[in-house]
């Protein structure tokens, strides 16, 4: 044999020892899912949504919005926001959890080209952490993106309101790591609404809500809309 046969060969055999000794990327770590809804009444919901969806299919490629009652509440969307398909899929009292819980009877089937999001003052007002709430939206977030890996996220804050105004520093601390969590986040927006919703003394502006105290009339929506509205252009 060669000299430069024998080379030849063992090159070869060099390059096949070291394919073979090429590891393989790290498995991904499973899916973070909550344990649990926070209420079995939310089934309810889900029943209605998917009643409405045999109805009247929405279309793909829509803004969806989804969260808590601030959402569920906003019956003016499709006025607020002409000209942007949008659907609604907010459901009283949820917490984050409930919303990951339900993505996939309540996000991916619609296939949405971005989602505003909504939740997180439930989570304080029940007794969760500010960074449980953090670590509930990033579970939100790596569920959605798994089956939706394009889809723009935009996060509302937490909002103030006169009701949970005792709430105000545990809201603003998770807020706080809301938005460092959304820069840190690709193709997502942090909507700051707390801040237009205080007034001069620091205390959520109670001209902004109906009776109740905690949840918005169309002034509070008002604020919301002219935040989110730039947010919703096709990219």
């Amino acid at each position: 044999m060669s000299a430069t046969l024998r080379h030849g060969l063992a090159a070869l055999l060099a390059l096949v020892l070291l394919a073979g000794c090429t590891a393989a990327p790290p498995p991904k770590p499973p899916l973070q899912v909550p344990a649990t809804v926070s209420s079995t009444d939310w089934e309810r919901d889900m029943q209605r949504f998917a009643a409405e969806d045999a109805a009247n299919p929405p279309p793909k490629g829509a803004v969806l919005f989804v969260g808590s009652s601030s959402i569920r509440m906003w019956a003016t969307l499709a006025q607020d926001f002409p000209g942007i398909a949008v659907v609604n899929r907010g459901f009283g009292g949820s917490e984050i959890r409930d919303s990951t819980w339900y993505a996939d009877r309540i996000v991916v089937p619609y296939a949405p080209r971005t989602i505003v999001f909504y939740a997180g003052e439930n989570d304080i007002n029940s007794g969760r952490s500010p960074q449980q709430v953090l670590g509930d939206f990033r579970a939100f977030v790596e569920r959605v993106r798994r089956d939706l890996p394009r889809v723009r996220i935009v996060l509302v804050s937490i909002k103030p309101s006169p009701l949970r105004a005792a709430q105000l520093p545990a809201q603003r601390e998770a807020n706080a790591l809301l938005r460092e969590e959304i820069a840190r986040t690709r193709n997502a927006a942090f909507v700051d609404v707390a801040t237009p919703m205080l007034g001069a003394d620091g205390q959520p502006r109670a001209e902004l809500f109906i009776e109740d105290r905690l949840h918005m009339n169309h002034a509070g929506y008002d604020i919301w809309r002219g935040l989110i509205a730039p947010l919703l252009q096709p990219r």
